[in-house]
Formats: structure tokens, C-alpha cells, sequence
């Protein structure tokens, strides 16, 4: 398979810094507002979708998706949206890729979200392209690549589930032991199964919804965080109040305790051991608590304003909308807060050519044997049961549906990085992209945005970005 050759954009001039406002924003649970994209406008048009969920608000009768670091609606009702003027055809063809499309892509939409960096690397069986923008660090020259290091966030969720599975596989846990086996603390855990926790449905509350608990990110970005702290932080927050899905961090790290439990070693050991050596990941790895620094090469994270923004529903005050965009308000570096906050559910570090291989080593069952690659395919069941035929959740995974293409994917989300790794097995698509910004100030999530646009360049069956309505 042939290899594209790299193409990178200069790196941006840093902008005037201008003194932060100082206006607090109300604070929300657990998912953000987002801003109508072009594609979800034009599917609002044809009435397939609600405008509060195009704009990543909930309607009542839907379960959110839960974040932070996380999985969200936007990235499933942007790709539904892209298909919106499809057809169903049995095997859709991929468009001739070229790598001064996908460039221009990258850079008009990274550019409009005003992304510090980013990187984009698509697979397909034409080869394998990388197109690149900004500068690893704000102000600096060094544009990013596949091989730059960065903090992934919920894509951390694969991994832990995926390890899991494995266990399960070697009968050293059943996916229908109840948490309470393992960990006799948790509220109601006779009733809440591993599988409850894999999947979402446990019902028990999000640790990362706490009101106090970016602040203290913020405040003491170094400090290190016990798992205890977190399930403690995680029991005191109310649940969702049924068993319906609600994307929840407290599930992941009670897996990564019970993994730890099971085999008596570090959950970095095992992350290692059975899944980054295998697939030969050298790039990637589960930093120990204390551990803040990034290995080089290593790109810089940044969030405007506050952390508010990343852990709780508040949209952007105009007027820093607007200094954002003109050049006078400067984001904040949080690259270095201890990563041991998002430990299992969000703590990996890794390189967006690693992540390739990890999403389709995932999707393509080269870690679980062919009876459990089954079971993880088959745990996948709509977030909504209203709509089946919409986004779905299962073990750690992801999968959206647009045309006839099933993508199966997870996002990430934390302080300074945003990250969409997905896999296509039928048609053989990859599709991994990192930005060194979470969120921007129009409420999008840069990666997520980014990867839409991309798939309109590579399938056939999708219209162009260009084509779709700008408003």
C-alpha cells in the first residue's frame, strides 16, 4: 500500500495576549451546548433531526451522552447529517484521495476553530495520508506529525474495555459479576453487572460532574488523584435516575480497579503487556500518577478562558468569542495537570499513527479471540432506544451508521486536547484526528468537526463540505 507524503502548514504567529474577562458562566452537568454545523443545518432543513440535538442539547426524551473527555452526540449528528442527501447503495466507493484536498480541508476548518494544532491521518486502500497544521506549541515553529505525542482522553476507554474483555475471555471475571463481588462500596453494586459498567448503564453518577471538581483542576493542576478519591467524588454525584445510558467516568475506573484486582498488577502493566506490545505500540502508554510531562515529541494543550468550559455546560460570552477570533485573547496552556485525574477512563497518551493501529487492531480482532470479538461487536445497542437506527454505545465503542457505512469509533476529550479515532472495516477507512484544543469558542469540538469534513472528501456516497449550505 502506497504512502502519501506528509504536507504540513506553517505554524501560526501567536496572538496578542489580552487580560481575561472575568465573568463567571452558570455551570452544567455534563454536556455542552454545540452550535448548528453546516451539515446538521442542512439535515435540520429536511426535518430529520431536532434543532436542541443538532446543537447538542437534549431533548427530554433522550438520553444525553455524558461526558467529559468523552463521546458526544455531535460527531454522530454531523455524520448523519452528511448522509442526509444519500442514497443506501450496497457498497459505497471511495472518492480518489487527493492530499491537496484533504490539506485544504484540514486547514480552512482548523483555521475557522481557531486550533493552536492539529494533525489528520486517513488510511484507505489507496495509501496513507497525513496532512498537518499549526505548531506543536503556540509561538513556535515546529509543525506536528504523526509520531507527536498527546493526551487522548475517553479514547483511553477502548483500552480499558478491550482489557477487560480479555480477562473475561481467560475466565478470570464474568461479564454478569456483579460490581459488589469486587468492590462491596458501591451504591446499589449487587444490581450493576461488569457489562453494566462496560456499556454505560450502571446508573451510578459521574465524578467529573461535581461542581468542585475542575475548579481544583485548575487550581492545583499537579495534584495527584487516587482512584479512591475519584469513586468517592463519583458515589456522592446523583445518577441519571434510571438505567438508561449516561456516559459515565466513574464505570471505567471501577474496571480499571477490578482489572488490577483480578491479576494483581498496575493497570499500566497491563495495558503494556496485552495491548500496546501486541500491536506494537511503542508511542503509547498509561503515564503513572506524578507523571505530567508528555514524552517529545510532544505537542502543547490549550483551553480559552477556564476549565468551566471543558467540564460544565456554559457556551462562550460573545465578546470572547470575539477576541478569540481576532486575535486578542490568547487560550491557556493545561498541558502539564496530572494526568492521574482521568487515570482508566482517560490518563493514555499516545501518536496519531498509534492510534491507527490501535482503532483497527481493535475493530479488526486482533485481541480478543473470534466468540469474544462477536460479543464486542454485538454489545453495540442505540444510546436512544427511540432511535434505533442512530447513535450507538456498547463495550468501550462507538459506532455511528450513515449511508451503508458503519463506523466504528470513540472520542476523547480533556484539558488542552480534542481526539476522534475510527474504523471502517467494510471499506477498509481509518481516520484518526487530534487538535490541541478541546473545545472552541463556537462550542464545536475541533477533532470531531474535522473528521466530518474529512469524510466528505472520501466517500462517494457523501456530498462535499463545500456543497452543503454554509447557513
Amino acid at each position: 500500500m502506497g504512502r502519501a507524503v506528509s504536507v504540513s502548514q506553517p505554524a501560526m504567529s501567536p496572538a496578542r495576549v489580552a487580560e481575561k474577562g472575568s465573568s463567571a458562566m452558570s455551570r452544567r452537568d455534563e454536556s455542552r451546548t454545540r452550535l448548528p454545523s453546516a451539515s446538521s443545518r442542512a439535515l435540520l432543513a429536511a426535518g430529520h433531526v431536532s434543532e436542541a440535538s443538532s446543537r447538542g442539547k437534549t431533548p427530554k426524551s433522550e438520553p444525553t451522552l455524558h461526558r467529559r473527555g468523552v463521546l458526544r452526540r455531535v460527531a454522530c449528528v454531523a455524520l448523519t447529517a452528511l448522509c442526509a442527501a444519500c442514497g443506501d447503495a450496497s457498497s459505497p466507493a471511495l472518492k480518489p484521495i487527493d492530499q491537496a484536498t484533504l490539506q485544504a480541508t484540514l486547514d480552512a476548518t482548523a483555521r475557522d476553530l481557531l486550533v493552536p494544532g492539529a494533525v489528520a491521518l486517513v488510511r484507505v486502500p489507496q495509501g496513507e495520508f497525513i496532512v498537518t497544521y499549526g505548531a506543536t506549541e503556540r509561538g513556535g515553529d515546529t509543525p506536528p506529525g504523526p509520531d507527536t505525542h498527546f493526551r487522548i482522553g475517553s479514547v483511553t476507554k477502548s483500552m480499558t474495555a478491550a482489557l477487560v474483555l480479555q480477562l473475561a475471555q481467560e475466565g478470570k471475571l464474568r461479564l454478569d459479576d456483579p460490581i459488589a463481588k469486587y468492590r462491596p462500596d458501591v451504591p446499589g453494586g449487587d444490581d450493576i453487572s461488569i457489562a453494566d459498567l462496560l456499556d454505560m448503564h450502571s446508573g451510578l453518577g459521574n465524578y467529573t460532574a461535581a461542581p468542585t471538581f475542575w475548579p481544583v483542576l485548575e487550581d492545583d493542576p499537579g495534584r495527584v488523584w487516587k482512584p479512591e478519591e475519584l469513586l468517592e467524588t463519583g458515589f456522592a454525584q446523583p445518577g441519571p435516575g434510571s438505567r438508561s445510558f449516561y456516559y459515565c467516568n466513574t464505570n471505567t475506573v471501577l474496571l480499571g480497579l477490578v482489572a488490577e484486582q483480578v491479576t494483581g498488577q498496575p493497570l499500566a502493566t497491563l495495558f503494556d503487556e496485552r495491548l500496546f506490545a501486541p500491536l506494537g505500540m511503542s508511542a503509547t502508554q498509561l503515564p503513572a500518577p506524578g507523571t505530567q510531562d508528555i514524552p517529545a515529541p510532544a505537542a502543547r494543550g490549550y483551553v480559552y478562558e477556564s476549565l468551566r468550559y471543558v467540564f460544565v455546560e456554559a457556551s462562550y460570552p460573545p465578546s470572547v468569542q470575539e477576541e478569540a477570533k481576532a486575535g486578542t485573547l490568547a487560550p491557556t496552556d493545561f498541558t502539564d495537570i496530572d494526568p492521574s485525574w482521568a487515570w482508566a477512563a482517560g490518563g493514555a497518551i499516545s501518536t496519531a499513527s498509534d492510534l491507527a493501529t490501535w482503532i483497527e487492531g481493535l475493530v479488526g480482532g486482533r485481541l480478543l479471540d473470534a466468540t469474544w470479538q462477536r460479543r464486542w461487536r454485538d454489545s453495540l445497542r442505540p444510546t436512544d432506544p427511540a432511535r434505533p437506527d442512530g447513535q450507538q454505545y456498547g463495550y468501550g465503542i462507538a459506532q455511528a451508521r450513515f449511508g451503508s457505512v458503519r463506523l466504528f469509533f470513540h472520542n476523547g476529550e480533556l484539558p488542552g486536547f480534542n481526539t476522534f479515532a475510527s474504523h471502517d472495516p467494510e471499506n477498509r477507512v481509518t481516520i484518526v484526528v487530534w487538535t490541541s484544543l478541546p473545545v472552541a469558542v463556537d462550542g464545536r469540538a475541533p477533532a470531531e468537526t474535522i473528521a466530518v469534513a474529512l469524510t466528505g472528501r472520501i466517500y462517494a456516497e457523501l456530498p462535499d463540505p463545500a456543497e452543503l449550505p454554509a447557513s
